[in-house]
């Protein structure tokens, strides 16, 4: 599967891992960094979802995604992403996605929109439940992150998702350039997703605020739980 991810804007707060713990499948545990783990929002526009090497789809493939998302580490040292949520504006891939892949997307009524230096993320779900969650978040985009800090590496340095797909516990690979970042001021940021998804509501501002322009990226086959640990 290939896909560009664009126009992103990732938002973390830390989290006790004790709290999240019972939210990861099966095998992984929450992945941390001095002790903390983290809790991220994630919105931006996915570009041109393709299949087994043919060109992207225009207008299927191409919508608004905000998703919230864990921070995992299996058995065999594979570190990776877990997705508590998944709201996308395009109804058929949300329905193939919580079909086909049993992952948690949601259809959901959503925009983007860009000045100047602003970008503004807006949605609000319409199917599953509940009805009506959603978040509006705007970001001013600031100067380049020329090396990123040890927690931003943290944060955006995953090459993987662990989930149930198929029934079966198992590590989805995925492979992109190293993303261009900027660091980022949140002026506004209303959601609820986190209750949504079953997490306690976040306390004070996020720890971190980065934008990104974006890049392509591909997905390879869901892994067995053998494999290889990931840097």
């Amino acid at each position: 599967m290939t896909q560009s991810w664009l126009d992103l804007t990732f938002l973390h707060w830390a989290a006790d891992p004790a709290e999240v713990a019972g939210l990861l499948p099966p095998g992984t545990v929450p992945d941390t960094l001095d002790g903390v783990t983290y809790i991220g929002l994630v919105a931006f526009r996915m570009h041109r979802v393709g299949w087994f090497g043919l060109p992207g789809v225009p207008y299927l493939g191409t919508f608004p995604e905000t998703n919230v998302r864990l921070y995992s580490v299996d058995e065999q040292g594979r570190r990776g992403v877990v997705f508590l949520s998944l709201d996308a504006s395009r109804l058929l891939p949300a329905a193939l996605g919580r079909l086909v892949f049993r992952m948690p997307y949601m259809w959901s009524r959503m925009a983007i929109a860009s000045t100047g230096d602003t970008v503004t993320y807006t949605g609000r779900r319409r199917c599953p439940g509940p009805r009506g969650a959603g978040n509006r978040i705007t970001v001013r985009i600031g100067e380049p992150v020329r090396e990123p800090s040890p927690l931003e590496h943290f944060l955006t340095a995953r090459w993987g998702m662990h989930g149930e797909f198929f029934g079966r516990s198992r590590y989805l690979p995925n492979a992109h350039p190293r993303w261009p970042l900027h660091r980022a001021g949140l002026l506004a940021c209303e959601q609820d997703l986190f209750t949504a998804a079953g997490l306690p509501e976040p306390a004070g501002e996020p720890v971190s605020v980065l934008y990104s322009p974006g890049v392509p990226a591909r997905f390879g086959r869901p892994a067995r739980p053998a494999g290889v640990p990931t840097p």
